[in-house]
C-alpha cells in the first residue's frame, strides 16, 4: 500500500482535531502536515507543523506538496468581530490553500461548509460557504470534495452558549428528523473527521456530503 501525504489546515479547530488524531492514527498516511498560525501543541513523528501567515500567499507554497489536502478552516462572525474578517477566514484562506496546494500537485482537496451552503443564498453565512465551494471546485485537483455538516456537536476550546442551548434541543429532537428532516440532526464533529477521512482514503471521484450522508459513511468507517 503507497502511503501517502496529508496537508491539514484548521487543525486547531472541533472538526479539524479530530481530523489530525485520525490522520496521525491511519496507516494510510506516512507524513502529516499542518500549516496553522499557532501550533497546535501536539508532537508525533509523522507530524510536521509550519507557522504561515495565510494573507500572505508565498508563506503557503513551499509547504504545500501533499496528496490530500484536508480544510477545516472556519469561524463566526461573533467571533472574527466583522462579515469581512469572517469572509477572509472562511472563503479567501481555504481558496488561497487550495490554489497553493492545487499548484504543488495535490490530487484532493477536502473542505468542510456547511448545510445550506449557496452563492445565491440571502442569508449570508450561506452565501459565503457556497462561495468558497465554488471557488475551490474551479481549481486543478483531481477530486474535491464538500462536506456540508448540519450542527456540530462536541467539546470546544471556546464555550458558546447559543450553540450549546441549540445541541442540547437538537438532541432532544433528534429522533424526530427522520426521512427529509434527517440531514437537519446534529452531528458529531467527530463522525465528520471519520467520514472525510475514509472518503480520502477510498480515492472516490468528487462529490458533495451533506448531514445524513456524513453520518453513514462515518459509521461505516468504524
Amino acid at each position: 500500500m503507497a502511503r501517502k501525504t496529508a496537508l491539514l489546515v484548521g487543525a486547531t479547530g472541533l472538526i479539524g482535531g479530530h481530523v489530525l488524531r485520525l490522520l496521525l492514527e491511519s496507516e494510510h498516511y506516512a507524513a502529516v502536515k499542518v500549516l496553522a498560525r499557532r501550533s497546535t501543541g501536539m508532537f508525533h513523528a509523522k507530524l510536521a507543523e509550519y507557522i504561515v501567515n495565510f494573507d500572505n500567499a508565498h508563506t503557503l507554497a513551499p509547504h504545500a506538496a501533499a496528496d490530500d489536502v484536508f480544510c477545516c478552516l472556519g469561524t463566526t462572525i461573533k467571533k472574527a468581530k466583522t462579515r469581512e474578517a469572517f469572509y477572509t477566514v472562511d472563503c479567501t484562506y481555504p481558496v488561497a490553500v487550495a490554489e497553493a496546494c492545487a499548484a504543488s500537485g495535490a490530487g484532493q482537496f477536502l473542505i468542510v461548509t456547511a448545510l445550506g451552503a449557496d452563492p445565491r443564498s440571502a442569508v449570508f453565512y450561506n452565501r459565503v460557504k457556497g462561495e468558497v465551494e465554488a471557488a475551490v471546485r474551479e481549481t486543478a485537483f483531481r477530486a474535491v470534495h464538500i462536506f456540508r455538516p448540519s450542527l456540530l456537536l462536541g467539546e470546544r476550546k471556546e464555550r458558546r452558549f447559543i450553540e450549546g442551548i441549540a445541541g442540547f434541543l437538537a438532541r432532544a429532537l433528534a429522533p424526530l428528523m427522520a426521512g427529509p428532516l434527517a440531514k437537519y440532526r446534529p452531528i458529531e464533529a467527530r463522525d465528520v473527521a471519520r467520514a472525510m477521512i475514509a472518503i480520502a482514503t477510498a480515492d472516490r471521484p468528487s462529490g458533495i456530503y451533506e448531514s445524513h450522508i456524513i453520518r453513514r459513511i462515518a459509521r461505516g468507517a468504524e
